[in-house]
């Protein structure tokens, strides 16, 4: 199965970096740097290992593993000297370099002057936290030689927020770096890489997040049940251990945030809940939390749309899969081992219709934003949805001209995402008279529903799957 569907993007955009390296910058300023982020095992190392067997240039890819200094340092020089840089064998002649200095010196000893190449850091931040010193070793020899020298440096990390700071002021790389991000596969790609109808394709999502490493294991055509009995015989299935290698990567030590992170896994949403249910948090504990989590952007917390501001905060897993696996995968990974999987499948399968309920709605907003232009009224520039304490009203779909306070509500809709139950005509009475308790909402602002089944209703704009996987076509 092809990993590289819905890739183009990305790889359009490593050549056009790679462009200037090989005719020439301006001030003789050939090389190039970019600073690759995206969750762990998103594809962002195959995507430039594919970059780098089509662009046929002499390279050095180093991977950090998280061991010390000396371990990287002395892993680096190895991969050096057996890259096929034209001068590597020459780096054999030197002792193992005791700083990033020294190492960073020797790789620009061996870089060729008059041909283009491509040095890769995969798992940066490693080194970063590692060695404080290592970010401006890296600034230094790229100002002092890398950028004069016809190479392209690709940084790559799976710690979002650490990436991101990487390339901020008052950081020794500041500004040196073009940043880019290798989101997940979205559904009209997983659709495409499945070969499945519209709505299976978003199930898929759900389950696999848009995870290259698990959907290449889904046989082409499958639904998701069809997958899920193959997946969950299997101890070995990526559907399984990407949950908890992606936890112990993200989490070595932080067994709190963890447990907060199970806890809104579980299906918790407000502070108080989470709380009790990571065993009765004090206040202060929890908050260092999930300001850890939403820092890491494994959790997102939303608040309320409307023109009226609100402070009745929930939180969500922000990766369907981790959402997913959480769920159902990690509390039933002891029944799979005793080789009953099927269990777990049936515990899926009861609680999938209103587990799929909740966790389609951020997805469908997404898709719903992007659709904005060509789809919803004007003026509609942010996409969300509305709760008050008491959840009466609690509506799924609010459009405005901007977040999280607006000045106009364009829109105010809801999500059906049943088979076989379209959305009827008491599911429109219902939101007409939610539509009345939107701060913001009046009798003339238009509705739309978002149904799975198709809409029966008169008078009500809706969308199907087919219509919302086209907001990534």
């Amino acid at each position: 199965m092809d990993g590289f569907v819905g890739r183009r993007t990305e790889l359009a955009t490593l050549e056009d970096l790679l462009a200037p390296v090989v005719t020439g910058g301006r001030g003789g300023r050939r090389g190039r740097a970019v600073l690759i982020r995206g969750r762990r095992r998103v594809g962002k190392s195959r995507l430039v290992e594919e970059f780098l067997e089509r662009s046929g240039f002499p390279h050095v890819f180093f991977t950090a593993v998280g061991g010390s200094k000396q371990e990287d340092l002395a892993g680096f020089a190895a991969e050096v000297a057996g890259s096929e840089l034209p001068d590597a064998s020459h780096v054999a002649d030197f002792s193992v370099p005791q700083t990033w200095d020294a190492a960073l010196n020797l790789l620009a000893g061996v870089l060729p002057a008059d041909t283009p190449s491509v040095v890769v850091f995969d798992e940066m931040p490693y080194l970063v936290r590692e060695d404080p010193a290592f970010e401006g070793a890296l600034q230094k020899a790229f100002d002092r030689t890398l950028s004069k020298l016809p190479v392209l440096l690709i940084l790559i990390g799976s710690d979002l927020a650490m990436m991101e700071q990487l390339n901020t002021y008052g950081r020794p790389f500041y500004q040196r770096g073009t940043e880019m991000v290798v989101p997940p596969l979205n559904p009209a790609e997983v659709a495409a890489m499945l070969d499945l109808p519209p709505a299976d394709a978003f199930d898929a999502f759900l389950i696999t997040g848009g995870l290259p490493l698990i959907l290449e294991e889904w046989p082409r055509g499958a639904d998701l049940w069809g997958y899920l009995d193959r997946a969950l015989r299997r101890p070995t299935s990526a559907l399984l251990i990407s949950g908890e290698r992606a936890l112990a990567a993200e989490f070595p030590t932080e067994a709190q945030a963890r447990t907060v992170l199970s806890a809104i896994g579980h299906g918790e949403r407000t502070f108080t809940l989470i709380g009790r249910a990571a065993g009765g948090l004090n206040p202060g504990s929890l908050t260092r939390s999930l300001e850890l989590l939403t820092s890491r952007r494994i959790v997102a917390a939303d608040t309320p749309l409307s023109t009226r501001p609100s402070r009745e905060t929930r939180y969500r897993i922000e990766d369907p899969y981790l959402r997913f696996w959480l769920s159902f995968i990690g509390p039933g990974i002891p029944t799979i081992e005793r080789g009953r999987g099927e269990r777990v499948v049936e515990a899926i399968r009861s609680s999938w219709p209103s587990w799929r309920g909740r966790a389609v709605e951020p997805v469908l907003r997404d898709a719903l934003w992007r659709l904005a232009d060509d789809r919803l009224p004007p003026g509609t520039d942010a996409i969300g949805g509305y709760w008050t304490r008491s959840n009466d009203p609690e509506i799924d779909i609010v459009g405005a001209d901007r977040s999280p306070i607006a000045k106009k509500v364009t829109l105010v809709g809801s999500i059906k995402w049943l088979e076989n139950k379209p959305f009827d005509q008491r599911d429109l009475s219902r939101l007409i008279v939610h539509r009345s308790q939107l701060p913001g909402a009046d009798d003339a602002t238009p509705l739309l529903a978002v149904a799975r089944s198709g809409c029966t209703a008169g008078g009500i704009a809706h969308l199907t799957p087919d219509d919302l996987l086209d907001a990534w076509a």
